[in-house]
Order: C-alpha cells, then structure tokens, then sequence
C-alpha cells in the first residue's frame, strides 16, 4: 500500500526547506540559484534526504550542502516548528547537478531547433 502521508510530508518538507534556504544568512548559500531539487522521506517520517542542486553547477551545490549540515539543527528545529512536528525528521542533505544537466540539455535543444530554422531559411530562399 502506499504512503501518502510520507508523499505529501516530503513535498511539505522540500517547500519548507526551500523557503528556511532563503531566509538564512550563510554567504555560501547565495552564491548563485540553490534549489531543493527533491526530498525523499522514510515512510516512518524519522528520515529525509534532501537533494540541492545549483545553476552554477556540483562545486557550488557541494558548498551549499555544507552549509546546510553545518545549520542543521536549526532547519530541523524551524521545519518541526513551521509545520508543527512532534518529531522532526533527521535530514540528509545531497548534492546533484540536476539543474545544470537540465540547462544543458535545453542549450542544446535550442541549438537544435535555431539550425534547423537556419536550414529551412536557407532552402526556402534557394526555392525563389
């Protein structure tokens, strides 16, 4: 059987610790776009792993991750707080190059679709 309730805690959590990102005040947390990409809870609610990734590419998700163990016991108190936890979950945060991958691959459709335009340009102009 499913769980719902460890489903919708983990999207809960990944809104929550996205807006705790914005609010805090570590330098190396505002380096360039940091994104909660995803979270994953146990379905006992006693765990979550959190994935971070950053437009700047994995060095700076990496430096992000670092930041957030080192603040982890106040984005654990201010997630039990915000979403009125008896337990909060113990977090785990990883770094992934999810968004710079997804950027690359966009670059590359948008290469794609402006030479094939060019093409058809050039052949349209050779049919006149």
């Amino acid at each position: 059987m499913a769980n719902f309730r460890a489903d919708r805690m983990s999207e809960d959590i990944q809104r929550e610790i996205a807006a705790i990102l914005r609010e805090m005040k570590d330098p190396r947390l505002h380096n360039g776009i940091i994104s909660v990409v995803r979270c994953e809870t146990a379905h006992d609610l006693s765990y979550s792993k959190v994935y971070i990734s950053s437009m700047n590419g994995l060095d700076t998700a990496k430096q992000a991750v670092r930041a957030l163990k080192n603040a982890q016991g106040f984005i654990r108190h201010e997630l039990g707080t915000r979403l009125k936890l008896r337990y909060a979950p113990a977090l785990a945060f990883e770094a992934t190059d999810s968004i710079e991958y997804s950027a690359n691959i966009s670059r590359l459709l948008n290469d794609i679709q402006y030479t094939q335009t060019e093409q058809s340009g050039t052949s349209s102009d050779d049919e006149e």
